[in-house]
């Protein structure tokens, strides 16, 4: 379990990793903030399209492999990017990447899960301090390794992964696999439980607002390289703070649902921030630091969210969630690349605030299909009790009848 998490580590860090090198490939490969924008854009497209066969793959591979293979990916493209000559090579290579990132990422997330004595809840608390420490670090090594060239974070990312497949290789046993190998439209059948669909329609549309803060405020910014990696290393540190510490606790005051909704309430405000003023680099700067706050609350309690919600295995859900929150959002960073130099600087910020204020609504008008999710002192969303008890697979280990 601590193996993959390491590894988890320096696989989220390839998120933020290329940040601080946005403009510098714009600038050498003179290339415009949309088409730049376009690394996130194919990464995230693919990324989400492969998860409907991470489940596939892993059911008939084991997760062991599919880890293996998934990291191996990331190593051959990220170094392949970074041996590029144009945008479009390093656009193609970054899709690869994708590819990799989930077999790994979606594998990760329920070998955590299935490995941990501690129950779900302590489990994805580790899984997302490992995304927070990742997407911390991302920046700042690529502002340190940008500093000597914008290839530099691509050949960084492949050295990295290459140890984390070693640790992989070494540290962890043999995953049983499933009794029954999935298919490609199990992902799709899981998507007919209107919690999860509901859940994973929230976070696409709050990724629009998380990958236009990512993907496009470096440019207004306008910053140099170290300057940026700093800014956003201190947005994923509060990011991972938030997520191991906040989140746990607003939850069992408020609840699972109100918690996120707070969330997304303050980062929709740290929107709007950033869409006035726009032209002030230090309330930028400022408000991409704070969004770390409800960035990281929404993460640990939407991701517990979707491993609770749907009575379906969690690796089934987990490919159901990361094909429509990565795939339907990969638009996200071209638009406001597209929108920043063709309406103002402000219009991105403004379409980010709204979506994730979309994303609210779509979560209140579900609130009757999410009654699964804990309540306010970790009760479940019928009131009273302890959580529901979760098999290994990550269904009710009882109740199932009604499940569906």
């Amino acid at each position: 379990m601590w193996a993959v998490a390491a590894a988890c580590v320096i696989a989220f860090m390839g998120i933020g990793l290329v940040d601080p090198i946005l403009k510098p490939i714009g600038e050498e490969l003179d290339a415009s903030p949309s088409q730049v924008s376009l690394l996130f854009t194919s990464y995230m497209a693919v990324t989400g399209v492969a998860m409907l066969v991470t489940g596939a793959i892993s059911s008939r591979l084991g997760p062991k492999r599919t880890l293996l293979g998934g990291l191996a990916l990331v190593v051959v493209f990220s170094a392949l990017a970074g041996s590029s000559g144009t945008i479009g090579e390093i656009v193609g290579f970054r899709a690869g990447w994708g590819l990799g990132n989930a077999l790994f990422i979606a594998t990760a997330l329920s070998t955590i899960v299935g490995a941990a004595s501690g129950g779900v809840a302590g489990a994805i608390i580790l899984y997302e301090a490992a995304l927070g420490v990742g997407i911390a670090a991302g920046p700042l090594v690529g502002g340190l390794l940008g500093g000597v060239s914008w290839r530099g974070p691509f050949f960084g990312v492949a050295v990295l992964m290459t140890l984390a497949l070693v640790a992989i290789a070494v540290f962890l046993p043999e995953v049983p696999r499933p009794a029954r190998a999935s298919t490609p439209l199990d992902p799709f059948r899981a998507l007919r439980h209107p919690g999860l669909l509901a859940m994973a329609v929230t976070a696409l549309l709050y990724n629009v607002g998380f990958f236009t803060l990512l993907a496009y405020t470096p440019f207004p910014l306008d910053l140099g390289i170290y300057a940026v990696g700093a800014i956003f290393f201190g947005w994923g540190a509060c990011l991972a703070v938030s997520s191991v510490v906040v989140a746990p606790r607003l939850q069992r005051r408020i609840g699972t649902l109100p918690g996120i909704a707070a969330a997304l309430l303050l980062f929709a405000a740290d929107l709007v921030v950033m869409a006035v003023l726009t032209d002030s680099r230090a309330a930028l700067a400022t408000c991409v630091v704070l969004a770390g706050v409800p960035l990281g609350i929404n993460n640990t309690l939407v991701t517990e969210g979707v491993m609770l919600v749907a009575p379906v295995e969690r690796s089934t859900a987990s490919a159901a969630y990361g094909f429509v929150r990565f795939g339907g959002a990969a638009v996200a960073p071209w638009m406001a690349g597209r929108l920043g130099e063709s309406l103002s600087p402000h219009a991105p910020f403004w379409v980010g605030a709204v979506a994730v204020l979309l994303g609210v609504l779509v979560l209140a008008s579900s609130r009757r299909h999410l009654g699964r999710l804990p309540g306010r002192g970790g009760s479940d969303g019928h009131g009273g009790g302890a959580p529901r008890r979760l098999d290994r697979t990550g269904a009710e280990a009882v109740g199932l009848g009604d499940a569906g």
